[in-house]
């Protein structure tokens, strides 16, 4: 039967008694199981992991410069490893970093959360954060674009070339 309606022979469930087997265009089949396979990764969100550097007596300038990318990283939905660098004898000031981790999670509460408790790897102390899921991602692009307004000034009313131009008058001219 497959050859005559020139499709091809499938064995489907070998081990059936009696084992099962399906008439089709395989050759099709294998094409439209790769188009599944390329639109599941298509669809599927990759998740990157992002690295902030801090020290234990960082500014508050810029610590707060670095918060800020943080929840830009966990809203873009990426994973964000947070880490505290220990030179020298601030190595004896291991509570400062636990300190600065503590604010960077409890600033970052509303966009992520915290992986576990800081661990200390080397002169490291580190901590990660992953992002909460939240109903819909927050994008520049997904909002409509607003219409610009161009530059270029509307044509004023038409006036005749005879009507007198509207120039400042003289208390002369004023009767």
């Amino acid at each position: 039967m497959a050859e005559g309606r020139m499709l091809d022979l499938v064995e489907v469930a070998p081990l059936a008694k009696p084992p099962v087997c399906r008439i089709m265009d395989y050759g099709k089949y294998r094409y439209q199981l790769q188009k599944k396979e390329k639109d599941a990764r298509k669809k599927q969100k990759v998740q990157t992991l992002k690295e902030m550097k801090m020290r234990p007596k960082i500014d508050e300038h810029d610590y707060n410069f670095k918060v800020r990318a943080i929840k830009n990283f966990l809203e873009d939905g990426h994973r964000v490893k947070v880490s505290v660098f220990f030179r020298g004898r601030e190595m004896s000031f291991l509570s400062k970093g636990e300190e600065v981790l503590s604010r960077v999670t409890a600033e970052c509460d509303s966009v992520g959360k915290s992986e576990g408790a800081p661990k200390m790897e080397g002169r490291y102390m580190r901590i990660m954060l992953t992002p909460v899921s939240t109903g819909k991602p927050k994008k520049a692009h997904d909002a409509p674009p607003e219409p610009k307004k161009s530059k270029r000034k509307e044509p004023s009313a038409q006036v005749s070339p005879d009507a007198p131009s509207p120039v400042a008058l003289s208390e002369a001219d004023v009767v």
